[in-house]
């Protein structure tokens, strides 16, 4: 049975990291900290399994399972012929 995985706001991330909230947005767009999950119009977090294992290992993660935006499989308008 799978365990739904919870989201952690701000508050938790900072305590678990203890980076700067700045940091944090600055690794985010270096690829080199877990990126924010849309959770309503105006409020995000981070899934806690993305955070647990960039505690395990701060200087080796890397955002590869992160969807990469503008890849050319991502790309519907090849699709679309007139």
């Amino acid at each position: 049975m799978l365990v739904a995985d919870r989201i952690v706001r701000m508050k938790t991330v900072l305590a678990r990291a203890g980076l700067s909230r700045s940091t944090i947005y600055r690794k985010i767009a270096e690829g080199t900290f877990p990126a924010q999950v849309r959770i309503s119009v105006n409020g995000a977090g981070w899934r806690e399994s993305d955070i647990d294992r960039w505690i395990a290992d701060p200087a080796g993660w890397r955002a590869t399972n992160e969807p990469t935006k503008g890849r050319k499989d991502d790309d519907r308008t090849d699709a679309i012929r007139t």
